[in-house]
Formats: C-alpha cells, structure tokens, sequence
C-alpha cells in the first residue's frame, strides 16, 4: 500500500490528477462510490484518511476477486511467486488492476493481461526501495 501511494501521488494528500483521481491514493470518484456502496461505508475521498481507507480497501477488494477468479482461491502476494512472466502473479495482478481497472486486467475470460508493466515494474520497485517504507 505504501509503494501504491508513493506511485500514485507522491504521499500528496491533496492532490487532484488530470484523469479525476483525488489524493493519496488517487481514488476515482466512481471507484469510491461504488466502494462505498459495496460495503454500507461512508468515506469521503476527499478526507486524506478516508482516502487511505479506501485505497487499501480495493487492493484488499482486487486480492479476494483475481485471487478468486483466476488463483483459485490463493491469496498469496509474495513478489517471490512471480516468474519473469510479468502476468504469472496475483500481485502484478493486483498493481496493474489498481492502476488501470480489474476489467482490463482480469476480466474472467481468458489469461490476465498487464496493460500497464512500466507502472507494475515501478510499484514492484518502490516496495523494495522506497523512502515510503521507513514511514
């Protein structure tokens, strides 16, 4: 979560991206309502710690859904269980999802797609080496 963050907004609490994705973790406004939805919550994508909230709530939401759909269950995000295959895991299922929608990446019909490897390849990194993660 810390590298996502980190990825998407530099930690930046208040930032606006282009695209309409809002704060820390750069949550769409329709991502958080349907978040919101979803699970009878009430978080405000404006709040930074609502904004949290809602980012780890959809990795969390993506693990359960392309662990199910495509992992059989396996849960499993060590980045020790990737091959060189980029699409071989559920963690760069999970990062590429949070980037560019679970629909492009894993929509049940067929093999995971990664339409966004740079992005995944820098996630990837930032865990590892990031500044973030001594916070």
């Amino acid at each position: 979560m810390k590298a996502t963050a980190w990825q998407e907004s530099g930690w930046q609490s208040t930032i606006v991206a282009c695209d309409g994705g809002i704060g820390l973790m750069q949550v769409m406004p329709a991502t958080a309502d349907w978040m919101n939805q979803r699970f009878g919550q009430r978080y405000d994508v404006w709040d930074h710690r609502d904004n949290a909230y809602l980012g780890a709530n959809y990795l969390a939401w993506l693990t359960k859904y392309i662990g199910d759909l495509h992992f059989d269950g396996d849960y499993r995000l060590a980045a020790a269980l990737c091959s060189a295959e980029v699409s071989s895991c559920l963690l760069n299922a999970v990062i590429a999802s949070y980037n560019y929608g679970h629909a492009a990446v894993a929509s049940g019909e067929g093999a995971i797609t990664i339409p966004n490897p740079r992005y995944v390849g820098n996630v990837r990194v930032l865990m590892t080496e990031c500044v973030c993660l001594a916070h």
